[in-house]
């Protein structure tokens, strides 16, 4: 979770993304945002986030990002 953190930060650091739960539905991570964020994930974390992955309820928080990362993983 860590590694994620950083990686969050450094994407949008003027985001608090560990009290944050609304990233998308608030318009805090835009398209582009979301596909930098999708990129660095599968480089980061070694994982592939198939299309239907790609939606709000995955994305709105950094433990929602997380449990997807996990998620995955265990699929693989």
């Amino acid at each position: 979770m860590e590694e994620l953190m950083e990686l969050l930060q450094a994407l949008k650091p003027e985001i608090d993304f560990e009290t944050e739960k609304e990233l998308i539905d608030d318009g805090l991570l835009e398209s582009f945002d979301v596909i930098t964020l999708i990129a660095e994930i599968e480089d980061q974390f070694g994982v592939e986030i198939p299309a239907e992955e790609i939606v709000p309820e995955n994305l709105n928080s950094a433990e929602g990002i997380w449990n997807l990362i996990q998620r995955i993983r265990e699929e693989e």
